[in-house]
């Protein structure tokens, strides 16, 4: 069997960057925190915590004092900063720059139209939507596909922004449908949108569907928790119904490699390289052993 690692999978920028920073902190000696989950992807979370990194919910981060903590490329809320400064706590900001950018836009729109309501099309309860939001204290409204857009009060201007890990084509039909629903109320509001999908994950989705036509079946590797995993392997299962789901070698089946000759492996930009390494080296273990 033929066994290929493709080579556009595994971390984006982002979480490159905040897992050098957490290594170089750790190999200093100095005990780490990290508020939240690092990279949704259990395997390479728990490697960072054999290190010794300790992952803290944000109730163990309310009551912590004196202590190292990196925040994560998905980006914080204000109030993050203000308990580190009240309780004397050292952070190391390891938030992704495009991530960051997105926060100045949001907080300077906000200032500049303070009629308008900021909607973010994204998953409410993903990490950067959270910080998102808490550039304009709470004050905004969260959307996840077209069907949500009677959620917006349209008697206000619009300040349409996107999730940097979203879909670019989901998310011109979200701005689409807006524009509709203003014209079809005749209201005279202002709409302006920010099409802040990371470029690097709006690019991905193409490259990966050409990967996964090359292969008699592909192994898409990513954690179960990944909302980026779960997004881009419908994208592969599309073009390649041989397509299967797996967050390790662990989960191997025998039908994933039944008539095949040909393996694709992928995954998601929270999927680490040296998990990819060892998934193709397991799948080429067991044909040798068969």
């Amino acid at each position: 069997m033929q066994i290929e690692i493709d080579e556009n999978a595994g971390f984006c920028f982002g979480v490159t960057n905040a897992i050098n920073k957490a290594e170089a902190e750790i190999s200093n000696g100095k005990q780490l925190y990290c508020l939240g989950e690092m990279v949704h992807n259990q395997e390479e979370t728990s490697r960072l915590n054999n290190l010794g990194m300790k992952t803290l919910t944000y109730s163990d981060y309310n009551n912590l004092h004196n202590a190292v903590v990196l925040l994560r490329a998905h980006g914080e809320p204000p109030l993050t900063y203000k308990i580190a400064q009240k309780n004397n706590i050292k952070i190391i900001d390891a938030t992704c720059p495009i991530v960051l950018r997105l926060h100045k836009i949001i907080r300077e729109n906000a200032a500049a139209y303070p009629d308008a309501k900021t909607v973010i099309f994204g998953k409410k309860d993903h990490a950067e939507v959270v910080g998102l939001v808490g550039q304009v204290n709470g004050d905004a409204v969260v959307i996840s596909s077209p069907n949500d857009t009677d959620k917006i009060d349209y008697s206000h201007g619009i300040l349409l922004y996107s999730q940097t890990t979203m879909n670019s084509a989901d998310y011109d039909n979200i701005a689409k449908k807006i524009e509709q629903t203003i014209k079809q109320k005749n209201v005279d509001v202002m709409f302006k949108k920010f099409n802040t999908v990371c470029r690097s994950v709006a690019g991905r989705e193409k490259k990966l569907e050409q990967f996964a036509t090359r292969f008699d079946a592909i192994l898409f590797v990513a954690g179960g928790n990944s909302s980026n995993g779960k997004y881009l392997y419908t994208s592969c299962k599309n073009v390649n119904k041989n397509t299967y789901y797996i967050s390790s070698e662990r989960d191997f089946l025998p039908e994933m490699f039944k008539n095949v000759e040909k393996l694709g492996i992928t995954g998601a930009t929270s999927t680490p390289k040296w998990l990819l390494q060892r998934v193709a080296e397991a799948a080429n273990q067991l044909t040798v052993d068969n």
